[in-house]
């Protein structure tokens, strides 16, 4: 992942595809969302939003979204995650 520019208080970003992963845990309601095939985590930040997002040496390798169904079932869009 290559961090890029701020624009409109958005951060844009580019992602290699080919790398990333998503992973659905229904049993937990889950989804893990991976930026890298080395995506360990070496510290997290729990967002107010229930997001969880997880940080190696500074950079951003992943996002673990809680409650994953209930954003699909009430209409949230991808964005507000």
């Amino acid at each position: 992942m290559e961090v890029g520019t701020v624009m409109d208080g958005v951060l844009r970003v580019e992602l290699d595809l080919s790398a990333l992963d998503l992973v659905y845990d229904g049993e937990a309601d889950v989804l893990y969302i991976s930026f890298s095939r080395d995506a360990w985590a070496t510290d997290s930040v729990l967002a107010d939003n229930d997001v969880v997002v997880r940080f190696r040496d500074g950079v951003v390798v992943g996002l673990t979204v809680l409650h994953f169904s209930e954003r699909v079932k009430s209409g949230s869009s991808a964005a507000s995650v």
